[in-house]
């Protein structure tokens, strides 16, 4: 079967305007995200679950946190399918009108004092779709910048909406702090935490209009273009997820995998630290902590794209083992210095934990992208990353905290942490590298499909 004719080549300032679009938009999902997560850490225990012990309504809110991990996967099919099949430029659009719209309600939201047990239910809700939004937004983020950009530089270009992680888990953080500086505690309980859940409507709007802005990929608008033609001689193309499981199932296998020490290391470091550094073992400040998580994840956003123009030089498996194993190794010291219950010991266990996980985070979306054909690379990357992340992230801060509680020591946590890294040194192990691949292929080259197509050639010559 014939390739399909390389896609013409995007201009510098498109692409940037497209680095932006996927740049904001994911900062936007992410903050509204993150927003939940700091929130859950610090608040909705005593707002949504105030007849429970301190802990145990910490565990009962990383709750609720967990169930928009398990609307990621849902998110991940339904964006995925659509979005191979229509294009990622509308999916995207959806998802960020979606996710900023629960955000904006969980601000709205009435309190356990007000509506009793409703509280909570209608908390869940709202994670669920935010969860569900996050689920497709990923994917399409990355696969709009992998598919425009220059394939030369594309592990560069491609970490750029990766960034969107750490801006996001930036800006929800710094707002969180600076209310939580600026206002009295019951203050900031009372109406305080309301103001940064608003705040997403207005960057919502600002997201929304550049995502408008932006093309289409022009990869995707190829391969439709050959899908179609093929589908005019007879030929009918099975759904994205029926072909990603039945050529790429190695592939998906190999993305859960890289997703384990990447996804729970990141919640620990982000989320659980600030029940760690705040519970009695510590007894760390809430304004310490997020000072310090506000902090590490400015750096952490500045390293990003420098491990990935990294691992266009020496590939995305190096770059991604590396972190795996840095991450590994930080776990003890991580939790030895947040002990001796230092604001700079602090700022440093945070800052080197997410040092390394920029080295898993930012050659994965090429990583990823590289994996998968164009007409099912959506669903492949999106299924591949979200639902690793109901194993991994989800339970990630639970975990964590239930250990804290039955063990009183960190011990446990970092033994955690190891399993999950170990787990990803072995699937990024068993995987090809993927640096030289051409995303315009309608299939990769080492899968069935072309390897069968190869032999009908042959076959046909003969």
């Amino acid at each position: 079967m014939a390739s399909p004719a390389p896609a013409p080549p995007t201009s510098p300032g498109s692409l940037r305007r497209v680095v932006a679009a996927s740049l904001i938009g994911t900062t936007i999902e992410w903050y509204d995200f993150f927003l939940y997560g700091s929130a859950a850490a610090l608040v909705f225990n005593k707002l949504f679950f105030p007849d429970s012990d301190p802990l145990v309504g910490t565990l009962l809110s990383f709750l609720t946190y967990a169930v928009g991990f398990a609307a990621r996967p849902i998110g991940a099919l339904v964006f995925g399918h659509y979005g191979d099949r229509l294009g990622r430029k509308k999916l995207l659009i959806l998802s960020l009108l979606l996710m900023g719209g629960a955000t904006c309600a969980i601000g709205l939201l009435p309190t356990h004092a007000t509506v009793g047990s409703a509280a909570p239910v209608l908390l869940t809700a709202l994670r669920l779709v935010q969860g569900f939004a996050l689920g497709g937004e990923w994917g399409g983020a990355v696969l709009l910048v992998s598919e425009h950009g220059d394939a030369r530089r594309r592990g560069f270009w491609a970490s750029w909406p990766q960034t969107g992680a750490p801006a996001g888990q930036l800006l929800a953080t710094a707002v969180l702090s600076a209310l939580t500086g600026l206002l009295s505690e019951s203050a900031f309980e009372s109406w305080g935490w309301r103001v940064p859940f608003l705040l997403s409507g207005v960057l919502v709007l600002v997201g929304l209009w550049i995502r408008l802005s932006v093309d289409e990929s022009p990869v995707f608008k190829a391969a439709l273009a050959q899908a179609e033609a093929r589908k005019a001689t007879g030929v009918v193309e099975k759904t994205p997820l029926v072909a990603v499981l039945r050529h790429h199932w190695r592939d998906v296998l190999v993305a859960m995998g890289a997703r384990m020490a990447e996804n729970i290391s990141y919640y620990v470091l982000t989320a659980f630290v600030l029940v760690y550094a705040t519970s009695d073992h510590v007894g760390l400040g809430k304004q310490t902590a997020l000072n310090a998580v506000l902090i590490a994840s400015a750096v952490h956003f500045a390293t990003i794209p420098a491990w990935g123009a990294l691992s266009d030089r020496i590939g995305r498996r190096p770059v991604y083992l590396l972190g795996a194993v840095g991450v590994g190794a930080w776990a003890f010291p991580f939790f030895a210095l947040i002990d001796t219950e230092g604001f700079g010991a602090l700022v440093l266990a945070v800052t080197v934990g997410l040092v390394f996980h920029g080295a898993m985070y930012a050659p994965q979306a090429a990583f990823f992208s590289e994996m998968f054909a164009t007409r099912m690379r959506y669903s492949g990357a999106s299924i591949g990353a979200q639902f690793s992340s109901v194993a991994a992230g989800a339970p990630a801060p639970l975990i964590a905290t239930a250990l804290l509680a039955d063990y009183d020591s960190a011990t446990p946590i970092a033994l955690y942490v190891i399993a999950a890294a170990l787990l990803t040194v072995v699937a990024v192990g068993a995987a090809k590298e993927t640096r030289e691949r051409d995303l315009s292929a309608i299939r990769p080259d080492d899968t069935e499909d072309a390897r069968t197509a190869s032999e009908a050639s042959r076959s046909a010559s003969a």
